[in-house]
């Protein structure tokens, strides 16, 4: 079994897959300007994200039961706003859905972002802050 374990508030966050290869390939695109990397299968329905350890577990879910994440949010840090506008850009290519345009959000000074679903709607966005 992996182990999974940090100093931050969460060892790990998990998103459903009706499709784990096309959710595979979304995430492999997405992430990839964020530095976040496809570390490989665990199992047969599970696959692993992270820099340097599993942080993400995009998995079918393990009742049968359908993915579903409405109201919930996984935000993954960029380093500049080309990052941001990267990961919405190879995101869609992929097969996510927009949800937000990368751009400033006013609730926050300096904060840049940009949402998708991905295949199987889950809602992901990345997020940096620029200068005030």
């Amino acid at each position: 079994m992996a182990v999974i374990s940090g100093d931050g508030v969460f060892s790990h966050a998990t998103v459903g897959a009706s499709d784990l290869a096309a959710s595979t390939s979304f995430y492999d695109a997405a992430l990839t300007p964020l530095g976040v990397k496809n570390l490989g299968p665990f199992g047969d329905s599970i696959m692993l994200y992270g820099k340097d350890k599993p942080a993400l577990l995009v998995l079918k879910p393990g009742n049968g039961d359908a993915p579903s994440s409405n109201g919930v949010t996984l935000g993954f840090a960029a380093a500049s706003s080309a990052d941001v506008d990267s990961f919405h850009a190879a995101g869609l290519a992929a097969g996510g859905v927009c949800e937000g345009l990368p751009g400033p959000r006013g609730h926050l000074p300096g904060a840049y972002a940009a949402y998708l679903r991905d295949p199987a709607g889950n809602k992901v966005c990345a997020y940096t802050f620029t200068a005030a």
